[in-house]
């Protein structure tokens, strides 16, 4: 099951899009955690990271904020061609980071640690890149019939980019659910952090 959660998200990253006219802005940042073992630096993580629900807190967080220059274009028969659709991206990945220097033995498992959560964040940021593109791809030369004041045609684009918006959220939660559970990429990272050894 979890080999074909992975195989179909991979499918779908890597399908062809259209050459991309934009480029997304990444920028990362960073929250203080504290602590002088990986157990605590863990449990630090716990208090002040992210929300991710009313009582549950996350490692991580990738977020993204979107806007879109549209053109539309009544054409002589009434209807009307959505003829340009050029999306401008900000994607933002939030990390911990530890506010005081680790001891070196610590600071090389912290680096592991915290590569390997850089790592998967990355992959909701290229799921929100793939987002856009298709958004990109279903919107320009998109057609309503009868619109020569072009609004039917902004209600036919909400609902074909909820369509899209709901298959991103769906893949980003599959993906967590491999990587977080038993065995998955991120459980082992946590594991290797705060296991003494």
């Amino acid at each position: 099951m979890k080999f074909a959660l992975l195989l179909a998200l991979l499918t779908w990253l890597s399908a062809p899009v259209q050459a991309q006219q934009w480029k997304a802005h990444e920028e990362t940042k960073t929250y203080p955690i504290a602590g002088s073992s990986g157990i605590e630096l863990y449990s630090s993580i716990g208090e002040r990271g992210p929300k991710a629900g009313q009582h549950v807190r996350a490692i991580a967080h990738t977020d993204f904020r979107l806007t879109w220059s549209r053109k539309y274009d009544p054409q002589p028969d009434g209807s009307c061609k959505l003829v340009s659709a050029r999306p401008k991206l900000t994607i933002t990945y939030l990390l911990p980071k530890p506010a005081s220097p680790l001891p070196p033995e610590l600071q090389k498992k912290w680096a592991t640690f915290v590569d390997g959560v850089r790592r998967h964040e990355l992959v909701h940021g290229e799921q929100i890149k793939a987002m856009v593109a298709e958004i990109e791809r279903v919107s320009v030369g998109l057609t309503a019939a009868s619109d020569p004041k072009c609004t039917k045609i902004r209600a036919d684009l909400t609902l074909k980019l909820g369509e899209i918006s709901r298959a991103r959220q769906r893949a980003s939660q599959d993906f967590d659910k491999v990587e977080l559970g038993e065995g998955g990429n991120v459980h082992q990272l946590i594991l290797n952090l705060v296991n003494e050894r």
